[in-house]
């Protein structure tokens, strides 16, 4: 018999097509998932809890509350920080998935652990300004792999998607390069963060000066022990489909789990 994979899946904190994105994960026969939400997610977090898993898939966005304008950001607990530099430190395994860049905009070891932030208002972030990130939906784009890495297993040299991305910041000297969209990341194509989030104007961007930002769309790191994968895509049921993308989430969550075997 195959030994299954071991993962805890956490959600929360941004709407998606629950059934549609959890068949990603069903169709993984050597695949053993647990699904836990935010905040109950965060118990699990520490090396005694985490050690019944191979890794965790992160597609949750904590930290950062939708109910007020501008939105309510708050940073994790000291225990929580702890225990989760305690996992990498210990070699656990993460991959993050699409909006997880967002989380914890107050805790900037988080931003640093996944290589880059999508900011929903502007904020300092590596001791300089920033301007709030960008977004836009449903854009037909080509994905080109960059790397010969174990998660690009499998993976056509080129592929197209229908998905939404981002205008954000990464760090690219600090991350193993996986991935690259041919896309335009220029203002004029993505909508204002905080124009949405702030101020109720969804689809906006007059005035709005963000700089051009990294074509990047999907990336790995060792960081401690630990291996760290980070795809942004994964928007909608049209992504959670696409073959490419299920197979790089396979291989992602394949690769940062050897880590800790």
């Amino acid at each position: 018999m195959t030994k299954q994979t071991r993962i805890l899946l956490t959600t929360k904190g941004h709407p998606y097509e629950r059934e549609a994105f959890y068949e990603i994960f069903d169709a993984m026969p050597a695949l053993d998932w647990t699904l836990v939400e935010q905040p109950a997610a965060q118990v699990f977090f520490t090396p005694e809890q985490a050690a019944a898993y191979d890794a965790f898939v992160l597609y949750d966005m904590p930290g950062i509350f939708f109910d007020t304008a501008p939105p309510e950001i708050t940073p994790p607990s000291p225990d929580y920080q702890q225990g989760f530099l305690d996992l990498v430190e210990q070699g656990h395994g993460f991959v993050f998935l699409h909006h997880a860049i967002a989380g914890w905009q107050d805790w900037d070891a988080y931003a640093e652990l996944m290589g880059g932030r999508f900011l929903y208002t502007p904020r300092n972030l590596r001791a300089k300004p920033c301007m709030d990130s960008g977004y836009r939906h449903d854009v037909t784009h080509q994905i080109s792999v960059v790397a010969d890495h174990p998660v690009t297993q499998g993976i056509p040299p080129s592929f197209e998607m229908v998905d939404e991305l981002y205008l954000y910041e990464v760090f690219e000297d600090d991350v193993i390069p996986l991935l690259k969209s041919d896309y335009d990341f220029q203002a004029e194509n993505f909508y204002s963060a905080a124009r949405a989030a702030c101020d109720g104007k969804l689809y906006d961007n007059e005035g709005w000066a963000h700089p051009p930002a990294s074509a990047l769309v999907g990336w790995a790191r060792e960081v401690g022990n630990s291996r760290i994968v980070y795809l942004q895509s994964g928007d909608a049921p049209t992504a959670y489909a696409n073959p490419h993308y299920r197979k790089l989430i396979e291989n992602a969550i394949n690769w940062v789990s050897a880590r800790g075997a």
